[in-house]
């Protein structure tokens, strides 16, 4: 009779236990369950974090980039209206009654050389040709379909010859004048020859004129295939002996 009293007190003793720890089993997963949304959720907001501090320093970037360009931009627009300005005088007389006024290029003809289809020909190779010296003694017109075949392998020689004008001056700068080839030594080989020199300042021989033959000389050297259609023509003002 003891023996089932116990029994009897044992039982709901047991199943009160069975309910607690299946509550606590029951809490546990539901705690786990509950941390799964804000982990992924974190995660997210990194990877979202990342693309915007990603997206911000591209923006920085362009936008350095706009900054820059503008400034480039009204650098350029001043020479650019300079030039359009200066490019109304086309003919040979409109370009000798130009003055000096601190710009040493203009544009000419909109940039336009107008050669014709005949003047631009390949087809009999690369040629030189020096008109002959006016009433003067004055250089003419230089004209060349220049190539690398007629480029000079030889050192250059001393220059003797003095062109109209040539009185020359010292200053603390350097020689007032230079004898200026009106095709560069460099890329025709021609040297002493009157028909292709000229009286020029220093600054228009070099850095200006140089600067020119330079790179069409660096074009030349890439292939033999490579022709640059190049004229040169000295604008002199009446009788004046230098060029303009």
């Amino acid at each position: 009779m003891r023996k089932n009293k116990l029994l009897q007190l044992f039982m709901p003793l047991a199943v009160v236990v069975l309910l607690l720890g299946g509550c606590s089993t029951t809490n546990s997963r539901s705690v786990k369950s509950a941390g799964d949304p804000v982990a992924s959720q974190t995660k997210a907001n990194k990877k979202t974090q990342s693309a915007i501090s990603s997206l911000d320093s591209e923006l920085t970037e362009k936008r350095k980039e706009i900054t820059d360009l503008k400034a480039k931009l009204a650098k350029t627009q001043p020479a650019a209206s300079e030039s359009s300005t200066s490019a109304a005088a086309t003919t040979a007389s409109d370009l000798a009654n130009l003055d000096y006024t601190g710009q040493q290029e203009i544009i000419v003809n909109k940039n336009n050389p107008a050669f014709t289809d005949a003047d631009l020909s390949t087809a009999k190779g690369a040629w030189a040709t020096y008109s002959d010296l006016d009433g003067q003694n004055r250089v003419t017109d230089a004209n060349a379909l220049l190539n690398k075949s007629l480029m000079p392998t030889a050192k250059r020689e001393p220059l003797t010859w003095n062109p109209t004008g040539w009185h020359n001056k010292k200053t603390a700068h350097g020689w007032l004048y230079n004898r200026s080839h009106l095709i560069g030594y460099q890329l025709t080989g021609e040297n002493n020859n009157p028909k292709n020199l000229m009286t020029g300042t220093q600054t228009l021989n070099t850095p200006l004129m140089l600067a020119h033959e330079m790179d069409i000389a660096y074009y030349l050297k890439q292939s033999t295939s490579h022709y640059v259609r190049y004229e040169v023509k000295p604008i002199f003002r009446g009788n004046e002996l230098v060029a303009r």
